[in-house]
């Protein structure tokens, strides 16, 4: 348990710290973006992600020494610890590629399932998965060739989509990889829990400075990396389903951003007297659906509701999983 503890504290001083250090630097490198949801569309520094990855390194680091040093303390498998550290730092690389660049989409859409490599390279994960109502299912060779890149390549790009508004993507990362961390936890699989909590205590660090109104962005290096370990994590611990289910709010944006073409403008709100509207007779986005079922809301509620639906499915995944 010490170890754990100590792992999430490491993860959260390092982003906390390195954040604050990014703030200035990006904005000096000219590394910013437009708050599209605010009046004026102030620019803020981007790529705060980078505090993210690095706080999450931390943590990683900390828990391969242990077990190197000290490998009674706890139960954890290097190799599985080392590939799916790389998997997430390929991630962040080809989000701090499109920060910078600003990547293909198709290219950037489907660079992930060269990240999986690593995890591929190992053979993790049992082919054997447990399907609600249908019973376990063996999917052999399959299982490491395509389902698993497909997983990281799917939860990597869902969790970039939705995003835009301050505090989402960190508030919700918090809400999935927390509940992740819960299931983990109970089921004994100590090295999907390192994984959770080192990118929780950075989650949490880095949403002192992205919470409304927000002082940096996490750009795509951030939200990359949050849905790398989300993969890695479920699938290393072989509750893959249970990742499903808590990714199902991002699926759903998905979905509505599939059938409008991926929209690259128009996905934000039309800011009036401190409320989001949808600026569009069809909403693009799961936000603009919220902004228009709602006649408007302010963007501090929007990111508090969406959080809100990712909890539910948190617990839901709890409900079903855990091992209390």
């Amino acid at each position: 348990m010490e170890l754990f503890i100590m792992i999430f504290l490491v993860s959260f001083i390092v982003a906390f710290w390195t954040i604050f250090k990014l703030i200035p630097k990006l904005r000096q490198a000219g590394i910013i973006g437009k708050d599209v949801n605010k009046p004026g569309t102030p620019e803020v520094p981007e790529m705060g992600g980078l505090g993210i990855v690095a706080g999450f390194g931390g943590g990683m680091l900390l828990a391969v020494a242990y077990e190197s040093f000290f490998d009674q303390v706890v139960s954890l498998d290097l190799v599985e610890l080392l590939a799916a550290l790389a998997t997430v730092l390929i991630i962040a690389y080809i989000g701090i590629l499109d920060d910078l660049f600003d990547m293909n989409q198709g290219l950037k859409a489907l660079s992930p399932i060269f990240a999986a490599l690593p995890l591929v390279s190992i053979n993790v994960g049992m082919t054997v998965m447990q399907i609600p109502r249908l019973g376990p299912i063996n999917f052999g060779i399959f299982y490491p060739l395509i389902l698993l890149p497909l997983g990281v390549t799917g939860a990597a790009n869902a969790v970039n989509m939705l995003a835009g508004f301050n505090g989402l993507e960190v508030g919700m990362g918090i809400a999935a990889i927390g509940s992740l961390a819960v299931i983990a936890y109970t089921i004994n699989e100590t090295t999907s829990l390192v994984l959770l909590l080192a990118m929780l205590g950075a989650l949490l660090a880095a949403l002192c400075y992205n919470r409304y109104p927000a002082r940096i962005l996490i750009g795509d290096v951030g939200t990359l990396s949050i849905g790398g370990v989300i993969a890695a994590a479920v699938i290393l611990g072989n509750f893959e389903t249970a990742g499903v289910i808590v990714i199902i709010p991002y699926f759903l944006d998905f979905l509505i951003k599939a059938a409008n073409r991926f929209p690259s403008k128009g996905w934000w709100g039309d800011y009036k007297d401190g409320k989001l509207y949808c600026p569009n007779s069809k909403p693009v986005s799961l936000c603009q659906w919220i902004m228009k079922f709602s006649g408007g809301i302010s963007e501090r509620y929007l990111v508090s509701t969406l959080i809100g639906i990712e909890a539910v499915f948190g617990l839901i995944a709890i409900y079903m999983f855990a091992r209390f």
